[in-house]
This record gives structure tokens, sequence and C-alpha cells, in this order.
């Protein structure tokens, strides 16, 4: 993470899309604010029907964001993991990253990656929306999973008609 050059929180007119959220149920404090502020942007955004699941971890979020992309326009994945004093922290932001990346290439639905991967606590609360924070991640995944399916929408519906 950089640090810096986080994009201005904005909105997209996503009127008529559905967006679908999974979050994780570990580090459920800053999750929840994430699911939260996920929420807050897509109605901001127009889009009046969200689906909010839960999964154990992050590990579980790419099968639940298939699940989701099959009947969502957008899906957003939402977690924090923060490593630990093993490899395992390399195999989970790996397993997740290429999980999240194949279910939007496979399902051709965006998904907005909003896992948080970090090396301390206070680097995810910096990241995760609250009033103190840095960075809005859950806001920023979905505006950017329904600013690439307003997109795909387009460019679909372009390929349509000049058929």
């Amino acid at each position: 993470m950089a640090g810096f050059g986080e994009a201005e929180l904005t909105t997209v007119d996503a009127r008529g899309l559905r967006v679908g959220i999974a979050a994780t149920r570990w580090h459920a404090e800053l999750v929840d604010h994430m699911v939260g502020r996920a929420v807050a942007a897509a109605e901001a955004s127009g889009v009046t029907d969200v689906v909010v699941v839960r999964v154990a971890g992050s590990v579980e979020l790419p099968v639940v964001a298939q699940a989701l992309a099959r009947r969502c326009d957008a899906v957003v994945a939402l977690g924090v993991v923060v490593r630990g004093e093993t490899a395992h922290f390399e195999y989970v932001c790996q397993s997740v990253t290429d999980g999240l990346t194949r279910v939007a290439l496979d399902a051709s639905t965006p998904v907005g990656h909003g896992v948080l991967t970090v090396d301390t606590i206070a680097q995810a609360r910096s990241r995760a929306g609250l009033p103190d924070s840095a960075e809005d991640k859950g806001w920023a995944a979905t505006v950017a999973a329904l600013d690439a399916a307003l997109t795909v929408r387009e460019l679909s519906a372009e390929a349509t008609s000049t058929r």
C-alpha cells in the first residue's frame, strides 16, 4: 500500500444494478464498518438491490463471490488479513487475490477487491473507512466495481447493436 493517492470518494449512476457484498466474520469490528460503507456507497450510487452475505474468512471469499457473480452485476469482497509470524499470510493473500480475479474474468462480472492485506491492525484501521481513517476501502471497492459493471454493460450493448 502506497499510503497516498487514493481517489476521491465519488459515486456513479448505478441505478438498476444489483450488487453483492461478501464479507468475512474475522476482524468483525472493522469488516462490519466496511460493509456499512460499501452499502452506503451502493445506495449513494442509486443501487437499491444490495445482497450482503458473510463468510468465515478471506479464503472463503472467492467461492462465495463466484456464486454472487452469477446473480449480481457487481460483487464486492471485504475482509482483513493481518500478517502473522508464519508464511500463512502470503498464501491467504495470494489465494484470495487469484480467486477473486478468476471469478471476475470467468463470470465477466466486476469484483471489487476490498480485502485489506496489512502488517498491523493499525494499518487496517487506517483503511477501513472509520472517521479517523486515511482511506475507505469499503466505499472505494464498491464504486470501482459498479463503475466497471457499467462499462461492461455499455460494451455488451455496443457489441449487440453492431451485430
